[in-house]
């Protein structure tokens, strides 16, 4: 039997089991509000195609790879013109790649690259995972694979919780990824039960970043790991670029910090030990237009003549994870 959409019910009885009601409480009054045809313009529709999808009788699961890959034996094979336009109503694609039953989604991320920048930066064997603007949770089941217990995504964004919903419907039982229709300033203000907070592509979007840190820090239980994703600017000085306008054809970029300042940022939020695990310029080869994600991408995000530059003169997208903890005494008020 497909998974029911939007049945939360499971993640609910999982916080209360580690003493967390009210966590369960406020994520099972945000689900019972926001999962409606009202979210979206769009949703009604969405919801419809969704039940549209196969009803496929044994499915092999793999998220150990680039791409999670949902197969089933050639005799249960949906037929592929159906599904793909099923799987095209819920375009843009973003994050990826997937693979479902035949059907490769090439999204405009790969990303798979990045996953291998951070996978071995967390040890997340039976872990409590909290992905903070998950998107539609790539990276989640990647996490799973790799021994999480439990991981709990959360986003604002409808059409990322119909994607999602795409591949729960065929996940592994019993299910242990979740998404929640939260942005992180609505998480509950209780502390949080997680072993490891990641955010990623969130900090530079936030007028009040320390407001973000430290959100992410009451997410943690003492001692647990956040693992953050940021731009940042090439400075060895503490400083930020804070754009004029746009950045990269963005036009809600607050602030991107230099890995001086990032690393004050995170000291004063709470957080030690704090290890950078990676510095990455963004290329065409990672964020680039596919026909499953048909609107503009990085190559119209840059300067035509000089990739060094974005198309308003800022320096190109430059992005750097660190890990931190949040100490084991108990939290700060």
């Amino acid at each position: 039997m497909p998974a029911a959409l939007f049945d939360r019910s499971p993640l609910y009885a999982a916080l209360e089991s580690r003493g967390q009601h009210a966590w369960a409480t406020q994520l099972h009054a945000a689900c019972q509000s926001r999962f409606s045809v009202s979210a979206h313009g769009l949703m009604a529709h969405w919801m419809a195609t969704w039940k549209q999808l196969p009803e496929v009788r044994q499915v092999d699961w793999r998220a150990d790879a680039a791409a999670v890959t949902a197969t089933c034996p050639e005799v249960d094979r949906p037929p592929a013109s159906e599904l793909r336009e099923v799987l095209r109503t819920f375009h843009p694609w973003r994050k990826g790649p997937f693979h479902l039953f035949g059907i490769d989604i090439d999204t405009e991320w790969r990303s798979n690259l990045k996953w291998d920048r951070i996978a071995s930066a967390v040890d997340l064997r039976g872990k409590w995972v909290l992905d903070v603007g998950c998107g539609n949770g790539y990276y989640g089941w990647r996490m799973l694979e790799r021994g999480a217990e439990l991981v709990l995504g959360c986003d604002p964004f409808p059409l990322y919780w119909m994607q999602f919903e795409v591949l729960r419907r065929y996940a592994p039982q019993p299910q242990r990824h979740w998404l929640v229709p939260l942005a992180d300033q609505e998480l509950p203000a209780e502390p949080g039960p997680f072993d490891v907070t990641l955010s990623m592509g969130v900090l530079y979007h936030r007028p009040q970043p320390l407001e973000h840190l430290q959100r992410l820090h009451n997410t943690l239980r003492p001692g647990g790991q956040l693992l953050l994703e940021t731009l940042i600017i090439d400075s060895s000085q503490p400083t930020a670029l804070q754009p004029r306008g746009r950045y990269a054809k963005m036009k809600n970029v607050a602030a991107i910090p230099s890995l001086p300042l990032l690393y004050a940022w995170l000291e004063s939020s709470g957080f030690s030990d704090i290890c950078l695990v990676d510095v990455s310029r963004t290329t065409p080869d990672e964020q680039r237009r596919t026909e499953w994600m048909t609107f503009e991408s990085l190559a119209d995000f840059l300067d035509p003549h000089d990739p060094r530059l974005t198309i308003e003169g800022h320096p190109a997208p430059l992005r750097g994870v660190v890990t931190a903890r949040r100490a084991c005494q108990s939290r700060r008020d």
